[in-house]
């Protein structure tokens, strides 16, 4: 398993370096699409949504991101969502095939059954854009850890996400 995520990241690395410069000067990206969130709290729950991300970028490699987003469904029989905000920096290789990575810190607010509260987020994470034309990318995936700290337990989330990157 190891070799095979190397050698993928390997080959992610060799597309990148021969990919065309074009689009280096973008300085603004926006991001919109699905996302999946595995809560591992009590109750664990498969929760569906929404992710709109936005980030401006400094230098060709590093930019300051805020993202949202909302996930819903009905854990335990209760109607339920789960919305974090949060911020940070992300570094990205600038090519044709471009990954990334983030930290982001912020919070979450939770609803269920009429009752709601809000707390701590972060999400530790990040993915692979690939252009489709110019100024428009897909979001092949993001994967990020997404730890929240509800009451006083912590729950280990997942969240995975795809969609469309626009940089102009």
């Amino acid at each position: 398993m190891v070799r095979r995520l190397s050698l993928l990241l390997g080959l992610v690395f060799l597309f990148s370096l021969s990919a065309n410069a074009q689009g280096l000067g973008d300085k603004i990206e926006l991001f919109g699409g699905y996302s999946y969130l595995r809560v591992n709290g009590p109750p664990s729950a498969n929760l569906n949504g929404w992710e709109f991300a936005g980030q401006y970028k400094v230098t060709d490699w590093l930019g300051g991101v805020a993202d949202f987003d909302g996930h819903y469904g009905s854990p335990a029989g209760f109607s339920s969502s789960l919305h974090t905000f949060v911020f940070g920096p992300q570094t990205s290789w600038p090519s044709r095939v471009s990954p990334f990575a983030h930290v982001l810190i912020g919070g979450a607010h939770i609803s269920s059954g009429g009752l709601g509260e809000s707390a701590f987020a972060m999400a530790i994470g990040g993915g692979i854009d690939t252009r489709l034309v110019h100024g428009i990318y897909w979001r092949v995936i993001q994967g990020d850890y997404l730890p929240t700290h509800f009451g006083n337990a912590w729950e280990n989330n997942a969240r995975l996400s795809t969609g469309i990157v626009f940089r102009f």
